[in-house]
């Protein structure tokens, strides 16, 4: 007999009464667990995006393990990239390295189009596959322009996006034009997924949170605020998140979107405080979950008891899970969140 669909996840997004506090958890399927590393161990992470089957599997993992309310789709934000022209290699110990980074308006210029059936079908195709097999919604996600933007201008991972932002306050033309550019990749790249069988979407602005809130509003928002109503009407739920960025926190919730992710540098109780009325998730300290079970779980009930003074609420951790991280730990955690919140 197939299992009940479980849409606590999805009914938390839309602020309506939940049964508990769903979990789900950033990079829940990969590094951390030992199934993983077995797979990691004959395919480079392209190769297990490239294969439907092995990436469901990856992707299913955790929701098998943990127990968590939804699994996000394995795979990288630089995957669209190459469609329109950028020669990404992820290289281990290093991250997206870009060989052609953009120095001027003619590098902007010359990036193509994304075609996602004939660009990255296998990406279709592990959604459709997961469609079938899981009973908690799907999320999948793409990075934003300006996180895109800064790997495609530095050429790789930065500390201080000095590039970026040189390009950006210097060449405001090329800028706004390289962020249409990605506005566009991005808008078509989503909607194939959401088409494909999506239930949900997060955009990763991985890095935004370099800008001070002047610039975020002169340089980004516009181009969040086309995105977002761009994907509005797919009647999916749309989540933003950053890290380091919690200065920016009022403006998201501008946005039209449903899920504001917070980092673990704000408060669920402050960001409520400053005017964050929309369901917001977050947001445990990656790091504990390296200490001790009672230290987990105190800090754990403290962002619980902030979070459930409303609906409006998923548990995460504040970024994502990282390889030194007990896969029981997880199971545990997400067993907690489920009986403290239980109605």
């Amino acid at each position: 007999m197939a299992k009940q669909f479980n849409d606590q996840f999805l009914r938390a997004c839309r602020g309506e009464e939940v049964t508990h506090v769903p979990v789900w958890y950033m990079r829940q399927a990969g590094r951390s667990q030992p199934e993983y590393r077995k797979i990691k161990e004959k395919y480079s992470l392209f190769e297990i995006t490239h294969r439907p089957e092995l990436c469901a599997e990856v992707t299913r993992l955790p929701v098998e393990q943990y127990n968590v309310d939804a699994a996000i789709l394995y795979k990288d934000i630089m995957t669209p990239l190459p469609a329109i022209g950028v020669d990404v290699e992820i290289k281990s110990g290093i991250g997206p390295v870009i060989d052609n980074p953009i120095r001027s308006k003619e590098d902007v210029e010359r990036l193509g189009e994304i075609d996602p059936s004939s660009d990255v079908p296998y990406v279709l195709d592990t959604i459709k596959l997961l469609r079938e097999q899981l009973s908690v919604p799907l999320i999948s996600f793409s990075g934003a322009p300006f996180t895109l933007a800064s790997y495609m201008i530095e050429g790789g991972p930065s500390k201080n996006y000095y590039k970026t932002k040189a390009f950006m306050y210097s060449e405001p033309e090329a800028w706004f034009k390289l962020m249409d550019k990605l506005a566009d990749t991005v808008i078509r790249y989503v909607k194939a997924q959401i088409a494909a069988g999506v239930q949900a979407i997060q955009i990763f602005d991985s890095w935004v949170g370099a800008l001070n809130v002047a610039d975020y509003r002169i340089f980004i928002k516009p181009v969040m605020e086309r995105i977002f109503t761009a994907l509005r009407d797919e009647n999916v739920p749309l989540i933003m998140f950053g890290v380091g960025a919690s200065h920016l926190a009022e403006d998201w919730n501008d946005l039209p979107l449903d899920v504001v992710g917070l980092d673990w540098r704000l408060p669920i109780k402050e960001a409520r405080q400053r005017g964050i009325d929309k369901t917001v998730q977050g947001n445990l300290e990656p790091a504990l979950l390296l200490a001790p079970w009672d230290v987990i779980k105190e800090r754990t009930k403290e962002i619980l008891d902030q979070g459930t003074e409303s609906s409006k609420f998923i548990f995460n951790l504040g970024h994502g899970v990282f390889p030194e991280v007990n896969p029981d730990t997880l199971k545990r955690l997400t067993a907690f969140v489920h009986e403290y919140t239980a109605k």
